[in-house]
């Protein structure tokens, strides 16, 4: 495989993409496939904003830029990415320019309802932030549901298992036969 494939694991704030990807990294280990992950959200963490990148899309792109090159030099050619909007379509064309023209792009979306990620929002989060998160969490859950592309692969995660999550994403990556 010489072209470059890009899992993004998108999703409200609850819904488990870090745990999930993780698991697919167990998974992708267990049958030998190469890999690499990166957390999306350390890519632009930083505060305050750089100046004319409120949203911090430039440093994001940046450090995916860099951090890709490093694991491609490897003769990595398949990451699993995780960060809430990377869904969305407009994200493609970041990950065109941090992985190449040619990158094959499979898009999960996460899905909870919202007493599932209350319930994982509220054990996760605390002090101040948690009514944030909750409302953030809601917000971008619509957000999602309306905008992300047609093929995407919405994957319900109440009530189930992170194995059977993580089954369930690999099997959309056609990377283990």
């Amino acid at each position: 495989m010489d072209n470059p494939e890009a899992l993004l694991i998108g999703g409200r704030a609850g819904v488990g993409k870090s745990t999930v990807a993780w698991e697919v990294s167990v998974l992708l280990r267990a049958a030998g496939v190469q890999h690499a992950l990166i957390e999306g959200d350390f890519m632009g963490h930083l505060h305050p904003a750089p100046v004319g990148d409120p949203h911090r899309t430039g440093i994001v792109e940046r450090n995916l830029t860099a951090v890709w090159a490093n694991y491609a030099e490897l003769g990595c050619r398949r990451l699993i990415y995780t960060n809430t909007l990377s869904v969305m379509p407009e994200t493609g064309a970041l990950f065109q320019r941090a992985m190449g023209a040619d990158v094959r792009i499979v898009r999960i979306l996460l899905t909870a309802s919202d007493g599932a990620a209350t319930e994982r929002l509220t054990e996760r989060e605390r002090g101040s932030e948690l009514e944030d998160a909750l409302r953030s969490s809601r917000h971008k859950a619509r957000l999602l549901d309306e905008r992300v592309p047609a093929d995407t692969v919405r994957v319900a995660i109440d009530g189930r298992s992170v194995v059977g999550i993580a089954r369930e994403v690999v099997a959309a990556t056609g990377w283990v036969s």
